[in-house]
């Protein structure tokens, strides 16, 4: 019997990821690709793997005691592959992000980076997108990993991901009449830059509540009922719903996630990390557009 490690990579994929369609989204391939690899998986080994019950995936008893051995497997190779593929790429690379993109996925960035590039070093900062913008004309970062509107994107932005803006409250605080408290990130921030003017266009009251540096805070104010915010899609989770007044304003423009590399020639150690971004983040979407 013999096991490939991709076939092991994809039986855990699906196991953490809760079935075959987010499993082929986390590896970037297609579902029936994902199958076929269960599938000859399955053939190898002799015995069922997965237990399909409805929409419900879970391992079998032979695929419970295979777990802890895939997951060995699959990291050694990953390790070895790294170390064989690892440049000589030395020099100090200066990345900044924002709050947005997650301490989760900024780790797996840091680590691929650091695995195929042992001799560069790293430094790194988290700040709002426009003072990223900012340090990366005055050459102070190399790679900003930002958010922007689709009229501020430029030609050499890798777009990551992106999504709509919506006004969002609280379930329970409607704010339908009266003076609107209003969430934002702060005055430099464009979401701010975007929502005053709609609302005082529309002759609706409002008034600063809460200014904060993090999508989450934000949240958790707009949960918390303390007012309304603009917010992406990917906030509106739980208490955080539509606010019913903001479907009779301005649409609000759709925004993009990007990593912007510094103007210029860019240092082959900045390129290397723009292909580490891209490969750890760009959304299955994006790819197939």
């Amino acid at each position: 019997m013999q096991l490939d490690v991709e076939s092991l990579r994809t039986f855990l994929a699906v196991l953490d990821h809760g079935g075959m369609t987010r499993a082929a989204e986390h590896l970037n391939v297609t579902q029936s690709a994902v199958s076929w690899k269960i599938k000859r998986l399955e053939e190898r080994v002799g015995r069922p793997l997965l237990i399909r019950d409805g929409h419900d995936i879970r391992p079998s008893r032979d695929g419970r005691a295979l777990l802890e051995d895939a997951r060995s497997m699959v990291e050694i190779h990953d390790r070895a592959a790294a170390r064989l593929a690892s440049s000589e790429l030395t020099g100090t690379v200066r990345l900044g992000a924002n709050e947005e993109v997650g301490a989760t996925h900024m780790a797996g960035v840091l680590g691929r980076f650091t695995r195929l590039h042992p001799s560069a070093s790293m430094e790194f900062v988290i700040s709002n997108s426009k003072s990223l913008e900012a340090s990366l004309q005055s050459g102070s970062i190399d790679v900003a990993v930002l958010q922007v509107a689709e009229d501020d994107l430029q030609p050499n932005d890798v777009v990551l991901w992106s999504d709509d803006l919506h006004w969002v409250t609280c379930c329970e605080t409607p704010f339908e009449a009266g003076t609107v408290p209003l969430i934002t990130f702060g005055e430099h921030c464009f979401y701010r830059r975007l929502s005053e003017p709609i609302l005082t266009a529309h002759g609706i009251e409002h008034a600063v509540a809460f200014s904060g540096a993090s999508s989450m805070g934000v949240q958790a104010m707009v949960a918390a009922g303390l007012g309304v915010a603009v917010l992406s899609s990917r906030f509106m989770t739980g208490d955080v719903v539509e606010w019913r007044r903001g479907a009779a304003l301005d649409p609000l423009p759709r925004i993009f996630q990007i990593a912007r590399p510094v103007p210029g020639e860019q240092p082959a150690v900045a390129a290397a990390l723009l292909r580490a971004i891209a490969d750890e983040l760009i959304e299955p979407e994006i790819l197939a557009a």
